[in-house]
């Protein structure tokens, strides 16, 4: 037999933005397309028209293509298979829906919303805590299961309005092997006649998403675990359609927990905690109402797909910092656990760390750039290029560098209170003034020189590291703690600095 193509699809509805539980089964999806030599394809279900948010489709394009998750056939790169907008394959859906009619895996049914709130409030007097229209209750309702055929015939010829639904089978075992949780089986007798053309014409995601993978060449169809109770339904209508041979491999992923306490992670979590829950940022066009993205803080794409993929999913190895080629390489969904994972903000700002200290002085530079002009600082370049390589082992974010590091394009406008309280004593001015004398004369101000210059100067005066170099750096940075001074120093010039320190014995009073 000849081997299957892998073929996935992430296939989210244009409601809003797109969750980061949706950009990890985007991403999940095509690492394992890319691992295996296949193609991701994105395909968007909007098949709920009341739900449908302008906007949407767009943000979901723009979102993926910032985190590096391209798209080979879909929505924004076309295809063979297309249209891939489920509002556009309306004709194709019908076809499918008739052939379940014809052959008696499907009825219509003509119940209005008042016969099946009566029917359910029937049922839950009868004793049965969740009344679903199924093999119990269908029989007792209106469909052209119930109804004499020439009756059927004339409420579709008058255009009487009506659903289509399964015709679930009674007391049968649905089994399907997931890739992630094993054998699952469920007994028809636990599930209802689901809905699959709705009487406005439109497919209910259940037939939509089966007719579209079957179509489209899916071989692996990887979602969140939500859908994982829907699952035999889907089984069941690949085999009444005659498709059981190619139906997809199932993988249910677990959910994304929200950090505190139990539950799936959800945008009121973000607002509660202080992170984002978006990609990128989102303008609600109803109300104006502005969430904010990954991309907009300041993350690097690369640590945010880092962080991602290691919520449900681990190597087996204590590597942690992964490039998207490695990720591919590394992935497997035999790795995917089924517990739910915990989101740690703090470990994807660890993320973001980690990627800026492993750039370049120069990229960093290009980087910080843009912020700088902005706010009116024209610098040289090789001069930014050295203040990033000194910086940024402190910065989590590349605007980091200029909000921590801002002295070094700036002189303070004003010094840090508690160490101007703590540290700068009444001899402190008297320290700082001879320390300055010894800087001014030296002949070479670079870091090595600046720093035997403080260690003799702190040797000749029997003084502490502590008594004089917190003066030190509040009189140059105006800050109470950052980087080496020595270095701090040299990259401003001897000028500057004793600039700065003349201002300051001037300007802090204690």
């Amino acid at each position: 037999m000849e081997k299957r193509r892998v073929r996935v699809r992430f296939a989210p509805s244009p409601t809003g933005p797109l969750h980061i539980g949706g950009v990890r089964t985007a991403l999940y999806n095509y690492l394992f397309a890319k691992k295996h030599g296949g193609d991701f394809l994105l395909r968007i279900e909007d098949t709920d028209q009341s739900r449908f948010v302008a906007g949407a489709e767009d943000y979901i394009v723009d979102a993926l293509n910032w985190c590096g998750i391209y798209v080979d056939e879909g929505v924004s790169a076309g295809g063979s298979k297309g249209p891939y907008k489920q509002s556009e394959r309306k004709a194709i859906y019908r076809q499918y829906a008739d052939q379940l009619i014809d052959s008696k895996h499907a009825y219509y049914a003509f119940d209005t919303p008042e016969e099946l709130t009566e029917m359910r409030e029937r049922m839950k007097s009868a004793g049965m805590a969740s009344p679903q229209y199924n093999a119990v209750t269908r029989s007792g309702m209106k469909n052209s299961l119930t109804l004499p055929a020439e009756e059927v015939k004339t409420r579709l010829d008058r255009g009487d309005k009506y659903v289509i639904r399964i015709k679930m089978p009674r007391n049968e075992d649905v089994k399907f092997e997931d890739i992630i949780r094993g054998w699952v089986s469920v007994n028809t007798n636990n599930l209802d006649d689901k809905v699959l053309f709705k009487s406005d014409g439109m497919p209910t995601y259940h037939l939509a998403n089966v007719v579209d993978d079957y179509l489209m060449g899916i071989s692996h169809v990887i979602r969140g675990e939500e859908w994982l109770p829907s699952a035999p339904l889907h089984v069941l209508l690949y085999r009444s359609l005659g498709w059981e041979g190619v139906m997809p491999k199932f993988a249910h992923l677990p959910l994304i927990l929200k950090p505190d306490g139990n539950g799936k992670l959800s945008k009121r979590d973000g607002d509660r905690l202080g992170f984002p829950v978006f990609p990128t940022s989102w303008t609600n066009p109803e109300t104006g109402e502005e969430s904010s993205g990954y991309r907009e803080r300041g993350y690097y794409p690369e640590a945010f797909n880092n962080m991602l993929a290691f919520l449900g999913w681990n190597p087996g190895t204590t590597q942690e910092l992964f490039t998207m080629k490695e990720l591919i390489s590394a992935f497997s969904l035999d790795r995917v656990g089924k517990a739910g994972a915990k989101f740690d903000f703090d470990k994807t700002k660890w993320f973001n760390q980690q990627y800026l200290r492993n750039q370049t002085g120069d990229d960093l530079a290009k980087q910080l750039m843009p912020y700088l002009k902005k706010e009116g600082f024209n610098v040289e370049n090789n001069y930014v290029v050295n203040v990033c390589n000194l910086m940024k082992e402190r910065a989590t974010f590349v605007k980091d560098i200029l909000n921590d590091g801002r002295y070094f394009f700036e002189a303070p406008k004003s010094y840090d209170e508690k160490t101007v309280n703590k540290k700068w004593k009444e001899q402190t001015p008297e320290i700082i003034t001879e320390l300055s004398l010894l800087l001014e004369n030296l002949p070479s101000f670079d870091s090595e020189s600046i720093g035997v210059c403080f260690k003799s100067f702190l040797e000749s005066k029997n003084l502490g590291f502590g008594v004089v170099m917190p003066g030190f750096r509040l009189s140059v940075t105006g800050l109470g703690a950052g980087a080496s001074m020595n270095e701090i120093a040299a990259l401003l010039g001897k000028e500057e600095v004793l600039k700065r320190i003349d201002s300051a014995l001037s300007s802090i009073k204690n």
